[in-house]
């Protein structure tokens, strides 16, 4: 017994388990003495009112009669348990079955006394529970029902209690254990889950019954958190990664042109082309960083309370004002068709952001002298913002990878991969889905309306 008292767990165990029986067993104990008090305050005021309705009845008859009137009363009782006596103002028994008042007896209420009963043969004194009653003439009136049956009454209640304790208690102790049991259990699985955490191992998860109960839900709410901050831990750790491998070439590159900018370069022009071009990488590597915090800070959901009514069609107009300089710089047509739309909540800076993106990697990623087309209208009850240019668009098979950081379909593609992974951020903030056409180069932003997504798009994000 020792042993098992030196292992952590099973004191556990035996702490939970002793205390959910005790709480149970001291359930029971109350539930008895309550019915036992219950039962036992009903019969007397049965008793009590049985007594008052006799004292009410002798008040109202005359003096004269009160003698015979009792006398029938003593005669109909035919199990002799009623106890009645009429008495005078110095306390002399005038009729009765009882040879005297008990001392000290209260003017009101009833109360337990010893009786002498006169016409019980062998037995001179008795438990009763008697009430005393002035009458209007001065004389008193003396009622009481004898308690031996309220006695054997309550007995057998507390009999029938007792056999139904006794099964009561060792069910309580069994099911406080095994129930105490089974929650110390419960208990220590989730601890040896956190301390499995705390030592990196993030793959652990809780089992989860088919059918669970209480705790098996917060197992599987337990479990799918665990399942987002392994997401998170992998994704930070992938930024790192990313991160690391993204500004390696560059810090390289940099490093190599200012070494060679020392070694070769002999006068000023030189000097100041070679620093202008370090500028220029140090700018870009800026703009990654730059990229990297502010998708960071759109996951943080934190820009949900500047929210308001956002006007798209407007926002489509200065998106592409502000493009179109650029476009025709390198000889793209930059178009849109706008269709009236209702106005969604969101942040304004951010929406024209993300279109602004999708802009500009269309006419980045398009044909040389190509166009490239926005439109706004409504596809259903879904508000549709779609970019297209005459290329062939994103493959299928790298529809998925074009939203992660950092990912270029070549690498000598321009740009460093965050301009989708931006427009998904600022979509998933707003509520919104990101798609790419099922034909062509088209991405789009999809405002739910009330009715499905719409049909016309696939792979949605």
């Amino acid at each position: 017994m020792s042993s098992i008292f030196a292992d952590p767990r099973a004191r556990a165990t035996w702490r939970w388990g002793g205390g959910l029986a005790a709480m149970l067993v001291l359930q029971s104990l109350a539930l008895a003495a309550i019915f036992w008090v219950l039962a036992g305050d009903n019969h007397r005021r049965e008793i009590e009112h049985q007594l008052s309705d006799d004292c009410t009845f002798f008040r109202l008859t005359p003096a004269e009669e009160r003698p015979e009137e009792l006398r029938e009363k003593l005669d109909r009782d035919l199990h002799r348990d009623l106890f009645l006596a009429l008495f005078d103002a110095r306390g002399r028994r005038i009729a009765g079955n009882v040879a005297r008042l008990p001392g000290h007896a209260p003017m009101s209420g009833s109360f337990v006394a010893t009786v002498a009963p006169t016409e019980l043969p062998g037995k001179r004194s008795d438990e009763a529970r008697v009430q005393i009653c002035a009458m209007p003439d001065g004389t008193r009136l003396l009622i009481g029902v004898d308690l031996d049956d309220t006695v054997a009454a309550m007995r057998l209640v507390g009999q029938s209690l007792l056999l139904g304790l006794v099964p009561g208690i060792v069910l309580a102790l069994v099911f406080g254990l095994v129930a105490g049991r089974r929650a110390a259990r419960q208990v220590d699985a989730v601890r040896r889950l956190t301390t499995s955490i705390m030592s990196g191992d993030l793959s652990r998860r809780l089992p989860v019954a088919r059918d669970p109960d209480s705790f098996g839900l917060l197992c599987a709410d337990i479990n799918r958190m665990l399942d987002r901050l392994q997401l998170l831990v992998a994704d930070v750790r992938g930024i790192g990664d990313d991160i690391a491998h993204q500004l390696r070439t560059p810090l390289t590159r940099l490093r190599a042109r200012i070494e060679r900018g020392m070694r070769d370069d002999a006068d000023r022009d030189a000097f100041i082309a070679t620093a202008e071009a370090t500028l220029a990488d140090v700018d870009a590597l800026l703009g990654i960083v730059a990229a990297l915090l502010r998708i960071r800070e759109l996951e943080d959901h934190a820009r949900r309370s500047r929210f308001a009514p956002v006007d798209l069609a407007r926002l489509v107009e200065d998106a592409c004002d502000l493009h179109r300089p650029s476009a025709e710089d390198l000889g793209i047509r930059l178009s849109y068709a706008i269709r009236p739309v209702p106005p969604v909540e969101g942040d304004a800076s951010l929406l024209i952001e993300a279109v602004s993106n999708l802009i500009d990697n269309a006419m980045k990623f398009g044909p040389a002298g190509g166009a490239v087309h926005v439109t706004l209208g409504m596809q259903g009850r879904d508000i549709m913002l779609s970019v297209a240019d005459d290329g062939r668009g994103v493959p299928p098979a790298e529809q998925a990878l074009v939203l992660q950081r950092f990912y270029r379909g070549r690498v000598d593609q321009p740009g460093v991969g965050l301009g989708l992974p931006l427009v998904k951020a600022i979509a998933d903030l707003h509520g919104f889905g990101l798609a790419f056409a099922a034909q062509g180069s088209a991405v789009s932003i999809v405002c739910p309306g009330n009715g499905d997504a719409t049909q016309a798009m696939r792979n949605p994000i």
